[in-house]
């Protein structure tokens, strides 16, 4: 299932991924904590991610339930983020993230790791 979410829909997403289900007021006061935002404004982008298909909006009050995971929305962003800029090539993309960022022994060590167990 692809997904495209904007930053905002991430947000909102996020909470949910890290919280479980949660009424549209929880959302809207973890949000007004952490970045300021107004109820109606969280109110909004929930109606967007329910009109995606993202979230389902469940009774008693408001009751928010994610339906896509975190992986599945990073899979579809990778996969966008490899086919735009990287001419649909994973290896493109691992060298311009190994060429651009220090990475220190232990991480080097951990991805060593992942590609051979990947093989």
């Amino acid at each position: 299932m692809t997904i495209k979410l904007f930053d905002s829909e991430l947000k909102v997403m996020d909470v949910l991924w890290k919280e479980g289900d949660l009424t549209a007021k929880a959302i809207s006061d973890i949000l007004k904590e952490e970045i300021g935002w107004n109820m109606n404004t969280t109110y909004t982008v929930i109606k967007k991610c329910v009109a995606k298909g993202a979230i389902e909006r469940r009774e008693p009050h408001f009751l928010c339930h994610a339906l896509v995971t975190k992986a599945m929305v990073q899979d579809s962003e990778t996969e966008e983020l490899i086919d735009k800029l990287f001419d649909g090539s994973p290896d493109l993309l691992f060298a311009s993230l190994l060429g651009h960022k220090q990475l220190t022994g232990d991480q080097l060590r951990q991805l060593r790791q992942m590609v051979a167990e990947w093989e």
